[in-house]
């Protein structure tokens, strides 16, 4: 088995840790996808791969919240910890506002 591009943390949270990979985080059916970068995070317009191969020929890793091995069910409220030190709020009661994806907290490094 290959070593997976993040790591869950706690309820609701993701640690991106492979810069080469972006993260293209779905949340169920009614949520927009996000992609994580390791420059930073924001919504997601492309279209979405139909698969986990397709998207690592995108150079993309497609980690679906609600699957098993992730948390399991969808998520209001995500945490997302970016390799250069930021961690992102993704609040999806607050999609298509500002405070949809935003800074939660910075690095001190």
């Amino acid at each position: 088995m290959t070593e997976r591009p993040f790591l869950v943390s706690g309820r609701n949270t993701i640690i991106h840790k492979i810069r080469k990979l972006d993260l293209l985080l779905v949340n169920g059916d009614d949520h927009p996808p996000v992609l994580v970068t390791y420059k930073g995070i924001k919504e997601y317009d492309g279209k979405v791969p139909d698969n986990k191969r397709d998207a690592k020929m995108m150079d993309m890793e497609l980690v679906d919240l609600t699957a098993s091995d992730v948390f399991g069910d969808e998520k209001t409220l995500v945490f997302v910890q970016t390799i250069n030190g930021k961690e992102y709020k993704i609040d999806y009661s607050k999609v298509g506002t500002k405070l949809f994806i935003r800074i939660h907290q910075d690095s001190i490094f």
